[in-house]
């Protein structure tokens, strides 16, 4: 496992790291079982920075990470987000009252009495340039409710006028092979201010596995299935936005630039990797078999420019004109 420093938080956080929204919900059933063992196979694997949030099965994420805490002694980072449990879900909704008791819900959850990070969860774009929401923030590290707060962000322009907090030390936002704007007009900006950057969504919700075909099937309560055109949440959460016959298209063109003895999913996550300004990318896991193939591209050698030129040509042709615009 390699590590990297996550802006101003100082944590020094696996390359690969946890993404604990399917072990919550909205991705087909995943059991207990299951889901404490990819745990628990992370952190044995090196893994020590987990991101979940407060809506991922109502809560159900968060207090299976606090029964890892409870089962294994090595300390590790744990983000949460806070906001999308309001309802109407509205730039008003984001008040020092509102935040204040979901973050003690987390605290609860979690079992803990100070969250590691906490990220606003994609709030509506108005809020990011409200000074009294970051105001709250700052008021919440000093109370010793926070060590540190970021931004959960949809668009790249949402990230910039979050960083124009002093106080935000973290963006997520959805980057991979799909989604090449927040390298292209996002990082260096995040760099100058010393912002952690967490790639989300990284492997295109599963497109860029290359296990998926044209009949692959997804469970009812998966958001594969039900989102795919923003009918949930914002349809950039499921396969980055991009159209799923496309999509397939473009793994079919990106299959043969992938090094041998590497999957595509292990070629899609170690050129996220190829950025610096990347603190870590947090693929989803359901199981420990997952896990472990998540956590191999972590310790890849560097790819081929020819290999990183062959992303580029494929984003130019087929997936730019879809996605470029809208995040």
């Amino acid at each position: 496992m390699q590590y990297r420093r996550l802006g101003k938080t100082g944590y020094d956080v696996s390359t690969i790291s946890f993404g604990a929204w399917a072990i919550g919900g909205t991705w087909g059933e995943v059991s207990e079982e299951d889901a404490m063992g990819a745990l628990h196979r992370a952190l044995d694997l090196g893994v020590n920075f987990f991101d979940t949030a407060d809506v991922y099965g109502d809560g159900l994420s968060e207090r299976r990470i606090a029964r890892l805490r409870r089962e294994r002694p090595e300390p590790f980072y744990v983000a949460t987000k806070a906001g999308r449990r309001l309802d109407p879900h509205t730039a008003g909704g984001y008040t020092e009252a509102n935040l204040r008791g979901f973050i003690e819900r987390s605290l609860k959850n979690l079992e803990t009495e100070r969250l590691d990070l906490l990220q606003l969860h994609c709030p509506p774009p108005e809020v990011y340039g409200r000074d009294e929401v970051f105001g709250a923030l700052d008021g919440f590290v000093k109370e010793g409710l926070l060590r540190a707060y970021g931004v959960s962000v949809e668009a790249v322009d949402e990230a910039l006028t979050a960083i124009g907090h002093p106080g935000v030390a973290t963006v997520q936002i959805i980057f991979n092979a799909f989604r090449l704007k927040p390298a292209e007009q996002f990082f260096a900006a995040a760099g100058e201010a010393d912002v952690g950057i967490l790639a989300r969504v990284p492997l295109a919700s599963g497109l860029l596995t290359g296990k998926m075909k044209r009949d692959s099937q997804f469970a009812a309560d998966d958001h594969r299935s039900f989102n795919r055109h923003g009918e949930a949440f914002d349809k950039g959460e499921t396969f980055s936005g991009v159209d799923y016959e496309t999509g397939l298209q473009a793994v079919e063109e990106l299959r043969p630039h992938v090094p041998q003895g590497m999957t595509l999913a292990e070629f899609a996550l170690r050129w996220i990797l190829m950025f610096p300004e990347v603190s870590c990318a947090i693929p989803g896991a359901k199981n420990a078999a997952q896990v472990e193939a998540n956590v191999k591209a972590a310790d890849l050698p560097p790819l081929s420019e020819e290999g990183m030129r062959a992303v580029r040509d494929v984003y130019d042709r087929l997936i730019r004109p879809q996605v470029q615009d809208l995040w």
